[in-house]
């Protein structure tokens, strides 16, 4: 997360939300390209996990895994909504949120240690298109307001993991295609339509 926000941050303009998302983008496939040298050497077993969990094979999928997630989201989650007019205000270039009395650098630093948090890899693997399509989705619905786009990308989110894991529980049985996959398969030509748009 350090490495992705000084790699994005641009003095003058701070962190432009596109540049941010390719450059986490580019940093995942790396980081994702040495995991699987480093794991070559391990038992099948082991690398075959390792494989799922990075391609988003959704396997803390029982309450124990709800439970351990439940306090980060019931501390944080109403942090993040709290926080939802200075996420208005930091839509706006860095010079005017500053103008408009935000301390940008620690607003903008705690809002993405929690988002960090929030993300919960840890029991699904990463799922990175979900982070792309559910936030642009919502804010075609409902407009750019944080109070109301917060909350609807949340459910969406959820819905767009859900039908992707049933998608790919179903297609291959018994043991399935990780929903990280049939996320990319859906959201690769998405994130090319908003390269294209941008």
């Amino acid at each position: 997360m350090i490495m992705i926000y000084f790699l994005s941050y641009k003095r003058g303009e701070g962190i432009e939300p596109t540049r941010l998302i390719l450059i986490g983008v580019g940093m995942s496939a790396a980081i994702n390209g040495a995991i699987f040298t480093l794991t070559a050497r391990l038992e099948d077993e082991k690398n075959a996990f390792i494989a799922n969990w990075i391609a988003g094979r959704i396997w803390g999928d029982d309450w124990t895994f709800v439970i351990a997630l439940l306090p980060w989201i019931l501390i944080l989650l109403p942090i993040v909504f709290a926080k939802s007019p200075i996420l208005n205000v930091l839509q706006l270039n860095e010079n005017a949120s500053i103008g408009l009395g935000v301390k940008v650098e620690r607003e903008r630093s705690m809002l993405l240690l929690i988002a960090v948090a929030l993300a919960a890899v840890s029991v699904s693997g990463g799922i990175a298109f979900i982070g792309l399509m559910a936030p642009h989705i919502a804010k075609n619905l409902v407009g750019p307001r944080h109070q109301a786009f917060l909350p609807i990308t949340a459910i969406l989110g959820a819905i767009l993991l859900l039908i992707s894991d049933t998608i790919g529980r179903g297609i291959l049985d018994p043991s399935g295609i990780p929903a990280g996959i049939i996320v990319t398969i859906i959201g690769a030509p998405y994130f090319l339509y908003l390269m294209v748009k941008k």
